[in-house]
């Protein structure tokens, strides 16, 4: 019921069935995210293969491992030490602006790792604390000290020890397992004087010390607000795998050592910590797997990277360096077309993998995770995770190493699902693009196909409309369709029916002309008869007879003016069809008919008013003078039986191209079923035994034939106060511009 009064045409049904096109692209959406799922799980079992081929070529290589100092059941912090790797060469200057911001790679030394302290005062504090970074650059290794005191003392012009003053104690194990120590005391800012400090044996068997000069230890001393800022380095080459260096405090010149700290105790070798640095022959091995474009890590079973290589803002595997063409060179307008119109929308439901996210989940030197704890204990696992901002997906893959059955580290491969993802979207792309042109084409296609079936179908609805007109007469022909569809046996069937109902309605209209033609002879015989009959019972003085004759004539001369009014209509048609046209002035043929009206119907009070027009003005129309007073008889006589107070209004207003003609009458008003069918033919609405006059509802029906005749329109309202009928006539009117 709500939907009863919407229209929808065959245009809006064929639109509505071609929107399920849309579920193609649904279809194709969930297709390619399928597919996703299986290159990630391909992606997955590659980055695994690659892992498994790393650890492989790591195994059972022992000396890679001990020379890392991965021999060591545990690690201190502060006492083992972690080289970071450096992306560029540190300048020696002692400031630490081009060191990188380690999160982890700064350690702090406070009276916490206290070595000395001065004797004569073992309860006193010591007065200094010192951060300590460490790097690895090519073919050096780099500290960095930042050293907070509350007194600088520099080793005088002509002292002859150097251990008067504040000084660096420097000691390692080189290659051949020596134990190398080294002191580093300045007489003042600037370049490092670095002495190395050679044991020797006398004759009676005691231990001496001579100093050498260290030019390979380089570096600068700078002074700060706190303190001191001591910056070295040293050739790789010369270091093996144990370290320690310690800061001793002097507060005054000559003075003696008030407090030392450090990470070990650079005297004692026993006491000497560990250091790792990336090791060369493990980064080469890695080198040899990074063309896989993966982010790749080697770590021994204390989590301190041995080896990386790669990086994850580029590791987007096989999928990301094997990219579809983008064809950023096309300057074709679909290119333009796709590129800013097509994309963006694309986009609105896409993503594209970030570029610039930032991942922090693992230290330079200490590599954490689920995945690397089973790898470590020699499980081999993987996993998925979210970069620290959240913006990309990383998959993790992690693979033990094993040396004489034992887990000596784990080889990380990492990757993002950014190549995944880049050949989704270019998926999608042409996904979206080929069904948006298949259902643009295919909505155009049943658009062209609705409008025409459309086209054909109002066009049979239009002639089918103009064959018959609005009083069910047949004013047409329906043109025969050849086409061999549905569509062309419709028009085909409804061109048969016009013709058939043509000829049945020619049969009908024609049926009172023939019925007239062949009644009136027998009439006319029954009348001579009765006429003669009358003349005879005259002469005879038979009043008896006389009476009967009476009524049989009555009744003759009733039969005959039926059929008089029963021609009248098809005669008036004939006429109208060979009248010739001509202007007059309808004015004056108003008026005129009034007074004969105001002379014809004794009692019947007739009132003319002319609207809208002076009194001079033609009012001209185009027609027959002699067919618009028989329309106004038919209308003033059909007024004046039905007018209650003997009063009838004829209105003339003048319109810019018509007129209106109001006649009026207070009466009885008209039943609402009768309003619009007044003027069609044999309807009447007259009471028997009010009018005596045969009265067939022909007159209305010869008014507005009348009114067609001259391109006008004729209608019937009820109106109130009092309560009546108006007849409405509009007639247009003849001007220049019409001529």
């Amino acid at each position: 019921m709500l939907f009863r009064g919407i229209r929808f045409g065959l245009r809006g049904k064929l639109l509505l069935l071609s929107s399920f096109l849309f579920v193609i692209p649904w279809f194709g959406y969930q297709y390619v995210w399928e597919m996703e799922k299986y290159l990630r799980y391909g992606q997955e079992q590659t980055i695994v293969g690659t892992a498994r081929a790393l650890a492989t070529a790591l195994h059972e290589r022992p000396k890679l491992f001990e020379n890392q100092a991965s021999f060591l059941p545990s690690v201190e912090k502060g006492k083992d030490l972690y080289g970071y790797q450096l992306n560029e060469p540190i300048q020696l200057d002692g400031l630490k602006q081009d060191w990188p911001k380690f999160e982890h790679g700064t350690f702090y030394y406070t009276d916490k790792h206290l070595i000395k302290n001065d004797a004569n005062n073992e309860l006193l504090q010591p007065s200094i604390s010192f951060s300590a970074s460490v790097g690895k650059y090519d073919k050096y290794l780099y500290l960095f000290f930042s050293v907070i005191d509350n007194s600088t003392t520099f080793r005088g012009e002509n002292a002859r020890s150097i251990v008067k003053n504040d000084h660096l104690l420097l000691s390692f194990i080189n290659e051949d397992e020596q134990f190398k120590r080294f002191i580093i005391s300045n007489k003042k800012a600037g370049w490092l004087s670095a002495f190395e400090v050679i044991e020797e044996s006398t004759i009676d068997g005691q231990a001496t010390e001579s100093l050498i000069p260290a030019p390979k230890i380089q570096g600068h001393w700078l002074p700060t607000n706190q303190g001191n800022n001591i910056e070295l380095r040293l050739p790789l080459t010369d270091i093996g795998d144990k370290i320690a260096f310690a800061i001793a405090d002097v507060d005054e010149e000559n003075g003696n050592v008030l407090s030392t700290i450090g990470s070990a105790n650079p005297e004692n070798l026993a006491s000497l910590g560990t250091i790792l640095v990336p090791s060369p022959e493990i980064e080469r091995i890695v080198n040899g797997m990074s063309h896989t474009n993966s982010s790749i890590w080697v770590i021994d079973h204390h989590h301190r990277v041995l080896a990386s290589a790669g990086s994850l803002k580029t590791a987007g595997g096989f999928w990301q360096s094997n990219r579809l063409p983008n064809d950023l060179n096309d300057n074709s307008l679909w290119q333009q077309f796709k590129s800013k119109v097509l994309l963006p929308l694309y986009y609105k439901i896409l993503t594209k993998p970030p570029t610039n996210f930032i991942d922090k989940l693992y230290d330079a030197q200490n590599l954490t995770g689920k995945h690397i704890v089973k790898a470590l204990s020699g499980k081999a696992t993987s996993q998925w995770r979210l970069t620290t901002d959240q913006q990309a997906l990383v998959l993790s893959a992690a693979y033990p190493i094993f040396i004489e059955g034992d887990v000596k580290g784990a080889v990380i491969v990492e990757e993002t699902t950014n190549g995944i993802r880049t050949l989704r979207n270019q998926a999608l792309e042409k996904l979206f693009s080929v069904i948006l042109a298949i259902m643009i084409l295919g909505a155009l296609t049943f658009l062209l196909f609705a409008s025409r079936i459309t086209s054909r179908i109002r066009a049979l609805s239009n002639q089918a409309e103009m064959a018959i007109d609005e009083h069910g007469r047949i004013t047409g022909d329906i043109v025969t369709s050849y086409t061999n569809d549905e569509i062309g046996d419709l028009s085909r069937s409804f061109s048969r029916a016009i013709e058939r109902l043509k000829q049945y309605n020619h049969y009908l209209e024609n049926m009172s002309s023939r019925l007239s033609h062949e009644l009136r002879t027998p009439i006319a015989v029954v009348k001579t008869s009765l006429e003669n009959l009358k003349f005879q019972q005259q002469n005879d003085n038979n009043n008896s007879s006389q009476l009967y004759i009476e009524r049989a004539q009555t009744g003759i001369n009733t039969l005959n003016q039926i059929l008089t009014n029963m021609s009248e209509a098809t005669r008036l048609e004939q006429i109208l069809t060979n009248t010739e046209k001509s202007v007059f002035n309808i004015k004056q043929v108003i008026a005129g008919c009034t007074l004969g009206y105001q002379e014809v119907y004794k009692g019947v009070n007739f009132k003319l008013n002319f609207i809208k027009t002076d009194d001079n003005e033609p009012l001209s129309i185009n027609g027959s003078p002699e067919h618009i007073v028989q329309l106004l008889d038919k209308v003033i006589n059909n007024a004046v039986d039905f007018s209650e107070d003997q009063l009838i209004s004829i209105d003339v207003i003048k319109y810019k191209a018509h007129i209106e003609i109001r006649i009026s009458n207070n009466g009885i008003p008209l039943p609402e079923a009768m309003v619009n069918g007044l003027f069609d033919s044999m309807i009447s609405i007259r009471t028997q035994g009010k009018h005596s006059e045969p009265h067939l509802g022909l007159g209305l029906y010869i008014a507005r034939l009348i009114c067609h005749f001259h391109q006008g329109n004729i209608s019937a309202s009820n109106h109130d106060s009092p309560k009546g009928v108006t007849i409405t006539i509009e007639l247009p009117l003849f001007t220049k511009a019409l001529n």
